[in-house]
């Protein structure tokens, strides 16, 4: 009988996904302060065009982590190891494939993105030649999505931790010899970026040795293509990343209205919002630790079975995730103008971004639920609810944005901060729903 969950096990789990995590974000505040730090407002603005372009991008295909982690941890939970094996093969070869599509249309896409973006000729020009340094990593960021949400999904959360800070350290190297050292600018920016994930993905295949206990090659000679090409399987694992897909693409579009709606008041505006979603990202990238050990948690529970082990999992989880989002709300309104002096020198840029400071402040406590909820859903593979409940909370969001137009920036985080209560409230309607489906253990012991 498997032992109850405890704290330490959770942190156990959790802790080295924190440090990985925290090095992405980590990244984004270098680039800004790369860039903020030349003194140059459109060109921080520029890159945060171009970078917001490549996200809502490369994370509609977000569904290659999150459908695979709950995928693996479900058929870990119920001994299949072929399964998990063939699992990381798919999601690989599907990676890899949509990577390089979108490395071919990189041009069409770039151009159409920024048609509709509302930034000046000058931003637009620097966003243009961030995406074009950028795309360069499309495969292999994609592919290695695949990785690590195999590798998540089994809790190997140390070996993912070694994937991302292999491609977050080269990231900031690359960036640094760019763009102060080639003085390459913004397209030194995605270059480095491109290059690091490149890096990451020798790294990932250098990692599945030591978790499978064998190569890449050895494991797609030894899975039965049967398996791996079963109808069955393959359509579940197209039904729940369709899903995740639609669910992913509707929270993309919500964050690239964000940028858009910033980009309306001016350059200025612009890089301001960019500089506090640094601190956004920050506190969402940590706190998706104990999301991320939800999802495998909750995977491994409903693989199980175990009604006990799914509620503990989520309480435990959320119990960290509360004091780490309280934690941080405290840290940004104490340390964040000393950190936005750091990472910008203009001077209107910084005035902005002191303003809205507390919103950004407010992400962390208010962000947290809607978070949580997604990890336990993930893990959960309920696309049907991660998708309605984004799509909704899109469309509320855009149309409270549109109604607050004319407070200017500060409608622009208001509806942002009600967004994360939308997609927390529309998600935990589904959550009763998901604990009637799993029943409780048989009783051990017990005659018939």
């Amino acid at each position: 009988m498997t032992p109850p969950l405890s704290r330490r096990a959770v942190f156990a789990q959790a802790w080295p996904i924190m440090l990985g995590q925290a090095s992405v974000p980590l990244v984004g505040v270098v680039d800004t302060a790369v860039i903020g730090r030349t003194g140059d407002a459109a060109a921080l603005a520029g890159v945060a065009l171009g970078a917001t372009v490549i996200t809502l991008v490369f994370w509609s295909f977000g569904f290659l982590r999150m459908g695979m982690t709950g995928l693996t941890a479900q058929a870990e939970g119920t001994g299949e190891r072929a399964e998990v094996e063939a699992l990381l093969l798919r999601a690989l070869g599907i990676g890899l494939a949509l990577g390089a599509l979108i490395w071919l249309l990189s041009a069409p896409i770039a151009q159409g993105a920024l048609a509709v973006m509302s930034g000046s000729e000058t931003v637009t020009g620097d966003a243009n030649a961030y995406m074009g340094g950028r795309f360069y990593g499309a495969p292999a960021a994609l592919a290695v999505f695949a990785v690590n949400g195999w590798l998540l999904g089994l809790g190997r959360t140390r070996a993912a931790l070694v994937l991302q800070l292999a491609m977050n350290v080269a990231n900031v190297a690359l960036d640094l010899w760019f763009v102060w050292g080639l003085d390459l600018g913004a397209y030194g920016v995605g270059l480095g970026t491109a290059l690091a994930e490149w890096f990451a993905l020798a790294t990932a295949l250098g990692v599945v040795p030591h978790v499978a206990g064998a190569n890449i090659v050895t494991i797609a000679r030894r899975v039965p293509r049967a398996l791996l090409l079963d109808r069955g399987r393959l359509a579940r694992l197209f039904a729940v990343n369709r899903d995740i897909m639609i669910r992913t693409v509707a929270l993309l579009i919500l964050f690239a209205w964000f940028a858009n709606a910033g980009a309306r008041q001016g350059a200025a505006a612009l890089a301001a919002n960019h500089v506090l979603m640094q601190f956004v990202n920050v506190a969402a990238f940590i706190l998706d630790a104990f999301a991320f050990t939800a999802e495998e948690r909750v995977g491994a529970a409903l693989g199980a079975r175990d009604r006990a082990r799914l509620l503990r999992a989520i309480r435990l989880t959320a119990e960290f995730a509360l004091l780490s989002g309280v934690t941080f709300s405290a840290l940004f309104l104490l340390a964040g103008s000393p950190v936005i002096e750091l990472l910008t020198t203009d001077e209107e840029v910084r005035t902005i971004a002191r303003t809205f400071l507390p919103f950004a402040a407010l992400v962390p406590l208010i962000g947290m639920p809607s978070w949580m909820l997604d990890g336990i859903f993930i893990g959960a593979t309920r696309g049907r609810a991660l998708r309605n409940a984004a799509f909704i909370a899109t469309l509320l969001y855009i149309a409270l944005d549109l109604a607050l137009r004319p407070f200017g920036n500060w409608g622009v985080w208001t509806a942002l901060l009600a967004s994360y209560l939308l997609r927390a409230g529309l998600l935990a309607v589904y959550l009763p729903r998901l604990l009637r489906d799993v029943e409780p253990p048989s009783p051990q012991g017990t005659q018939a």
